[in-house]
């Protein structure tokens, strides 16, 4: 393809260099090839701009970066947010993309409110995908894993590598970090979903304002014109969901809000059942029951807003509806793992946030009528000031609890520990090794009691260091829950919820 004819399709005039054949785009000069556009972008912790000279020598045709970088060698196309750049004139290149795609963003849930829009796509008849935190999840559920927001180039090589296999419908999350960096750009995105917001990410974003200025970069600057906006309204609607609504709103988006405050779809009662619940939804003037298989408050408004998104993209309510109560759980996210000697379940959750801890314990607390355990950590080298109050949110919501290590990543992990038992409580003890924390929480829990490990959910290891000094330790929350079970005489839940 043309240089010319991406540069015209993205809005953008070049001085020179129309004719020139583009085969590719990079932002890892390492990765560029003859024919190549590489984005040289100010980074943390690496500038692009230095290694410029090695991309054109490696065949860099054209170079996006700011004005008065030197170039020589390439066409220059110089711009004043570099990554915004580059994305539109990567998204002309990868091409075809899924006829239909939406976006979710928010604190908490945007992974399993992607999951679940993809699994109700499919049980609708539709080829659905999902990227995200778990990776790339096909029609097939075969899974890759990957960044939440994956770089620009691997974001649209994927959708472009999607819609070639037949796939239609892909939901994705939009992270802050994605969504400040310019890593969405270029879709026509028909929905956007806000599941909430909450402290997190404020070692990245200076305050909470500019955390949701970059969240609500969806509503404002990604979506397609007309798009539609998909926002969860709880029973009190708060602060950061009114300013959601009013970005929707001045931006002349469709608005579809569900939830107990909901106009769209109102959640009208909601009743915990034994490995579910009932909820009553009222959905152009008539209420139906669903019998939702997967428990927790949270888990109902994450499947709500997936609801929403595939209504709004054409599929039939009574379908969509019909597969609320058909979803199955999501990987780490108040995921049953094993059940005791002692016949407590253990259940294991993603929260690493003062809010999505409190959720969770939340989620457990009706089916518990002996002692809730909870286990969790906090990670190194990311915001420090939610470490105290997950602590405190811990100690008062569940009635015995144990800090162990998460990621401590570059930290000392005694100091992060320290920490997070600076808001806890007198039921709240102190065992560093993870697997030994573990061990003693499912030992300890007798049968009327449930055991929540929170924090690393899906993930498959525990990282220790930074830089060159980095380890990954293979760790799984699941398996080891089960391992320190059968050494018990446990037995494995079999994927219950």
């Amino acid at each position: 393809m043309k240089l010319g004819r991406l540069a015209e399709q993205a809005g953008i005039a070049l001085s020179d260099g129309q004719e020139i054949t583009v085969t590719g785009f990079a932002i890892d000069h390492r990765k560029v090839a003859p024919g190549t556009v590489f984005g040289a972008f100010r980074g943390t912790s690496f500038n692009a701009e230095t290694v410029i000279p090695e991309a054109i020598r490696a065949g860099a045709v054209a170079v996006v970066a700011r004005g008065g970088v030197p170039v020589d060698g390439a066409v220059h196309i110089a711009a004043d947010e570099p990554r915004r750049t580059f994305a539109r004139l990567a998204a002309g290149f990868f091409s075809p993309v899924p006829e239909h795609v939406v976006a979710v963003t928010g604190t908490n849930g945007k992974t399993s409110t992607v999951e679940m829009t993809r699994q109700i796509w499919r049980m609708c008849g539709e080829r659905a995908a999902s990227i995200g935190t778990l990776g790339v999840t096909t029609p097939d559920g075969s899974v890759s894993t990957g960044l939440t927001t994956p770089d620009v180039v691997t974001f649209l090589a994927n959708m472009s590598g999607l819609a070639r296999e037949g796939v239609t419908h892909v939901a994705y999350e939009a992270s802050s970090h994605g969504l400040a960096q310019y890593r969405n750009e270029g879709l026509a995105v028909e929905a956007a979903g806000f599941t909430n917001l909450s402290r997190d990410h404020l070692d990245y974003h200076r305050d909470m304002d500019e955390y949701f200025a970059a969240k609500m970069r969806l509503f404002d600057e990604v979506v397609a014109p007309g798009a539609a906006a998909v926002i969860w309204c709880g029973e009190k609607e708060d602060n950061w969901t009114r300013r959601a609504i009013g970005h929707a709103r001045t931006h002349g988006l469709r608005l579809v809000t569900v939830g107990e405050s909901g106009e769209t779809i109102r959640l009208v009662a909601r009743q915990p059942t034994q490995l579910g619940q009932e909820l009553d939804l009222e959905f152009g003037g008539t209420v139906r029951r669903v019998n939702l298989p997967l428990i927790g408050a949270y888990q109902a408004a994450n499947a709500l807003v997936a609801a929403g998104l595939a209504i709004v993209t054409g599929s039939d309510p009574s379908a969509v509806f019909d597969a609320v109560g058909r979803l199955q759980p999501v990987r780490g996210r108040l995921e049953r793992a094993v059940i005791s000697a002692q016949g407590a379940p253990v259940y294991v959750d993603y929260a690493h946030t003062p809010d999505a801890i409190a959720a969770a314990i939340a989620a457990l607390r009706p089916h518990v009528s002996g002692r809730l355990i909870c286990v969790f950590g906090a990670g190194g080298d990311r915001d420090q000031g939610k470490r105290a109050p997950m602590g405190e949110i811990a100690s008062r919501m569940a009635d015995s609890v144990i800090v162990t290590d998460d990621n401590p990543r570059g930290e000392d992990p005694a100091a992060i520990r320290r920490e997070v038992l600076k808001g806890a409580g007198t039921n709240a003890r102190e065992i560093g090794d993870r697997r030994a924390a573990i061990m003693t929480a499912i030992s300890e829990a007798g049968r009327d009691d449930i055991v929540l490990i929170a924090g690393k959910g899906h993930e498959k290891g525990q990282i220790i260091g930074t830089g060159e000094n980095m380890r990954v330790l293979p760790f799984d929350d699941v398996e080891v829950a089960r391992e320190c079970a059968a050494l018990a005489g446990g037995q494995i839940a079999g994927g219950a919820q």
